[in-house]
């Protein structure tokens, strides 16, 4: 009865540590991509292993640089602002099973003010 139990409690085991769950680990890395909209241009930054988000959005338009800054959660949602010289966000998805991303961003300043899309993946 005990060999039964204990096999019994080892696959119960297995079964509930599945390597299918996330972690931010599966994150950890750079990141980069395109955004569009009423602006257009490219983005990077990098993920650290306690979420911190770091990096660079970069304008093709006004030849501007706007910084990233932020956290993403165990399950990939990303929460970052854009800062110097403009004050916006930068949020979205990103997923580290396909290692892609996507979502939408916004800047206040400068005015007018602007919007659009993001995507990107992991490097």
């Amino acid at each position: 009865m005990k060999k039964l139990f204990l096999l019994l409690f080892t696959a119960f085991l297995f079964i509930g540590c599945s390597s299918d769950d996330d972690t931010i680990y599966d994150y950890v890395g750079t990141w980069s991509g395109s955004y569009e909209g009423s602006d257009k241009g490219v983005w990077n930054f990098v993920v650290d292993k306690s979420g911190k988000v770091v990096g660079t959005m970069h304008s093709d338009i006004s030849d501007e640089n706007y910084n990233i800054s932020g956290n993403l959660s165990e399950t990939g949602d990303l929460n970052a602002t854009l800062g110097l010289p403009s004050k916006g966000e930068f949020k979205g998805t990103l997923s580290p099973k396909d290692k892609n991303g996507n979502g939408n961003w916004a800047n206040s300043l400068p005015t007018p003010p602007k919007s659009g899309t993001w995507k990107g993946q992991k490097k």
